[in-house]
């Protein structure tokens, strides 16, 4: 059964679940996942989970992700995107200088009010599920880190183009609507491509259409390990091996404390271990069950 990771470029108009419910019939394989979810008018990197890869879906979330966005000024809509509906309309006399201008309050550690249209529960209620029904209640301020933001371009007198990289949770639609409170016109996002996301970009997707032309679509799929290429390798023998796959302590005194890869004897990948005090714990196995 195929097992790995596969980074689509996303195209407008499909949801996230849509891609992988398409990936399940050609893949063959009913256990797949995403991370980080797009919305629809979204396009770029979708990293898509196939098989026991879906176990790392958690792991990956937590990554930080790039953006470039359309902001479009002078429009207020209730979904703080263009495809919303419009609220208000004002004339924009702004300078790109004055754009820049506001761009430091909006970088670093900021709070961030999410949008109504969104899946975030409050009290055990989807917001876009009050949205849609016309309701809208008060949503506490969340804490997100904008690391890079800058101004890409001017599209047309009252649009222009911003790169961002930001945190989990960062909504850039949001972004766009308080950038552009901020200016005194109001704000919303026109567009939104994302280009980097659990630590793969733009150069690494496969168009969705590849895909569903290929013959061999299960040989675009990436080993499982490449998520976690930032953590050191740690290869076990015959008998640590079979530990882990035991879910066994392993003993490791010449390792230092930290999180590693973790290999059999055949160079296979089995977990994602932490090693404290010379004693290796499994964090995540993702070697086949016998």
């Amino acid at each position: 059964m195929p097992n790995g990771i596969i980074i689509i470029d996303k195209p407008q108009d499909w949801t996230s679940m849509d891609v992988c419910a398409k990936l399940r019939g050609v893949l063959g394989e009913r256990r797949i996942g995403h991370a980080g979810t797009l919305d629809p008018m979204a396009t770029g990197v979708l990293p898509v989970f196939v098989g026991r890869a879906t176990r790392a879906v958690e792991f990956a979330e937590r990554g930080d992700k790039e953006y470039v966005a359309g902001l479009k000024l002078g429009m207020v809509t209730d979904t703080q995107d263009t495809s919303g509906n419009t609220l208000e309309e004002h004339p924009v006399a702004v300078t790109e200088e004055q754009v820049k201008a506001v761009m430091p309050q909006f970088t670093g550690d900021i709070l961030q009010v999410p949008p109504m249209y969104s899946a975030i529960k409050i009290n055990g209620k989807k917001l876009y599920e009050l949205a849609r029904k016309g309701r809208e209640v008060e949503r506490p301020a969340r804490p997100v880190t904008i690391h890079a933001l800058t101004l890409e371009g001017q599209i047309a007198p009252d649009e222009y183009t911003i790169r961002v990289k930001c945190s989990k949770g960062t909504y850039v639609r949001t972004l766009c609507h308080d950038i552009g409170a901020a200016l005194g016109c109001g704000g919303c996002m026109s567009s939104l491509r994302r280009t980097m996301a659990c630590g793969f970009d733009l150069s690494e997707a496969h168009p969705l259409a590849e895909v569903l032309a290929s013959d061999n679509p299960g040989a675009l799929l990436r080993p499982t390990d490449t998520l976690f290429a930032t953590h050191p390798a740690l290869t076990l023998g015959k008998r640590g091996a079979d530990r882990v796959r035991h879910g066994a302590q392993v003993h490791q005194p010449e390792a230092e404390d930290g999180t590693y890869r973790i290999y059999g004897p055949e160079e296979e990948f089995l977990a994602l271990g932490r090693v404290e005090q010379g004693k290796l714990h499994i964090v995540k196995s993702f070697f086949d069950p016998t």
